[in-house]
């Protein structure tokens, strides 16, 4: 079932952009309804898992507020997965400026897998998260963005602001990293 039959509207988010813009709140709700699931899984797999669903709604909160700037260069879809990855970093420095950070434990580090979670056996899913835990953050991105939620190497570039190339070495990368990790 994709996001938008589960929103309940099929309208495209464009239209459904323009409706909110004359006053249609029910055009709003089916966006969030719509692209919620894939940031919350996106902002999971980048390590937040205490405040998924603030981050969730503070890119909601900044994408509405800033819906007049939106181009459709891209994707909604992708516009507010870059929104997320900025609040996300915001919050990372901010946590560093703070300096009573408390000290992340091996096991804070986790990934959620839905789509393994029935196939894999527990000790082969704590290994696929352990290996995806020692991943560069630049890497669990693009790998969370590229395996979670099926972006294309351009809309993972226009997410984490990078060349769709370098997207590619990024996620090439990982993959090797966690084959390597679980072969040992």
């Amino acid at each position: 079932m994709t996001d938008s039959a589960r929103s309940g509207d099929e309208r495209p988010d464009l239209e459904l952009i323009a409706a909110w813009q004359a006053g249609d709140q029910r055009a709003a709700t089916s966006l969030v309804e719509r692209h919620a699931p894939a940031l919350a899984r996106f902002v999971a797999s980048c390590g937040e898992r205490r405040e998924v669903d603030e981050v969730v709604q503070d890119t909601f909160v900044r994408a509405f507020g800033s819906l007049d700037t939106f181009r459709a260069d891209s994707s909604l879809r992708t516009w507010l997965f870059t929104i997320a990855r900025r609040l996300l970093l915001d919050r990372i420095r901010a946590e560093r400026r703070r300096r009573d950070r408390v000290e992340i434990e091996e096991g804070d580090a986790v990934t959620e897998f839905d789509a393994l979670d029935g196939v894999v056996a527990d000790e082969t899913r704590q290994q696929l998260r352990a290996a995806v835990a020692g991943l560069s953050p630049r890497q669990r991105e693009v790998f969370a963005l590229r395996v979670n939620e099926g972006l294309s190497y351009k809309e993972i570039a226009d997410v984490v602001g990078t060349t769709e190339g370098a997207a590619r070495v990024h996620y090439h990368n990982a993959v090797h990293a966690i084959k390597e990790f679980l072969n040992d």
